[in-house]
């Protein structure tokens, strides 16, 4: 193969770079399209004190609750944390630096990020604590406040005021995606594109773990989701992984 050639052999090497302390963007919404492979690469592989974000951090025993059951996060940049209890407990305790982000700012914080814009002007969170400060992102053992979210700079445009918001770049990114092909292009299955082609953008070295590894040409270039550009490594882990249904809702016959 040539020098685009992106595939890597196995989920260990492909995360066998990412140390200690370093910043990730990973894919996902609740249980829908989490790179479950590559995280249980990176929490066999030992990386510990990470900075992630995502949209949430998993549960208990699923997505990113491995890694932080595990006590290998030393902060979330989320914007929903009410599936895992453990979650819950490493806040309130201290052990856990959270960053709360209304849904729509962390989607564009990360496109902002991978497209080389630094920040950006938002009406979200204008006139609460997003933009005024205060939020407690981090507590000390004794439940007083460690670390409180700064004032952010606001704005008036058009007689609307509105709030500047930094865009997020992270050491790597760690995506799902249905299909790939050996340079990097991915195409993402419904749901599960969700926040996935956002994080790959926002990550300085993106890793894609694809269902089906195909070779260049196969996909059509009018169904590509994500280009080549944003993908560094591509691992394929097959259609057999387990997929999880965070809440499973049903009702009676009639």
């Amino acid at each position: 193969m040539n020098g685009l050639d992106k595939v890597v052999p196995d989920p260990a090497e492909a995360v066998a770079d990412i140390g200690d302390h370093a910043s990730l963007a990973v894919g996902g919404f609740g249980l829908s399209g989490n790179p479950m492979v590559l995280i249980e690469a990176l929490l066999a592989q030992g990386a510990s004190g990470l900075s992630v974000v995502s949209n949430n951090c998993g549960v208990d025993d699923w997505g990113l609750g491995l890694l932080l059951g595990a006590g290998r996060l030393a902060k979330m940049t989320s914007s929903y944390v009410g599936e895992n209890k453990e979650f819950e407990r490493q806040f309130l305790s201290g052990e856990l630096e959270v960053e709360l982000t209304p849904q729509g700012t962390l989607a564009e914080k990360l496109r902002a990020g991978g497209s080389g814009i630094a920040a950006f002007f938002t009406q979200t969170g204008v006139g609460t604590q997003v933009a005024e400060g205060g939020l407690p992102r981090r507590y000390h053992p004794d439940g007083t406040v460690a670390v409180a979210s700064p004032v952010k700079e606001t704005r008036t445009f058009d007689g609307a005021e509105y709030v500047l918001e930094d865009a997020i770049r992270t050491d790597f990114a760690l995506v799902h995606a249905l299909r790939g092909d050996r340079t990097g292009n991915l195409v993402f299955n419904k749901s599960a594109r969700n926040f996935n082609p956002l994080a790959a953008m926002a990550g300085r070295v993106c890793i894609a773990q694809v269902e089906e590894l195909v070779e260049p040409g196969e996909l059509d270039p009018d169904q590509v989701h994500l280009p080549g550009v944003f993908v560094h490594r591509v691992v394929e882990v097959g259609t057999d992984i387990e997929k999880r249904i965070e809440r499973r809702t049903t009702r009676m016959e009639v």
